[in-house]
C-alpha cells in the first residue's frame, strides 16, 4: 500500500474519531480541517495511484463530510438558479 493511501487511511479514522467527540459549532471547525487536509491528500492519491482510486477516495472523504457536500450542492444550484 503507498504511502497516500495510508495517508487517506490514517485521515478516515481521524475524522470518524472527531465525529464522536461532542462539540459546540456542530463540527464545522473540524470540517474545514479536514477539508484543508482532504482535498491535497485526495489530489495525491490520484496522481500516484490513478483516477480510479482517486475517485474512490473522494466517495470516502465525501461520505465522512456528507453535509459541507449537501450544503455547497445547495448553494451551487442557488448559483445557477434553478432553486
Amino acid at each position: 500500500m503507498s504511502l497516500p493511501l495510508v495517508l487517506v487511511c490514517v485521515w478516515l479514522v481521524t475524522a470518524n474519531v472527531l465525529a464522536i467527540i461532542p462539540s459546540r459549532d456542530n463540527h464545522w471547525a473540524r470540517a474545514y480541517a479536514l477539508i484543508a487536509v482532504g482535498v491535497p491528500l485526495v489530489g495525491w492519491v490520484t496522481w500516484v495511484n490513478g483516477p480510479v482510486v482517486g475517485v474512490l477516495a473522494l466517495v470516502a472523504g465525501a461520505s465522512i463530510l456528507r453535509w459541507p457536500v449537501y450544503f455547497l450542492g445547495r448553494w451551487m444550484r442557488r448559483q445557477m438558479g434553478r432553486e
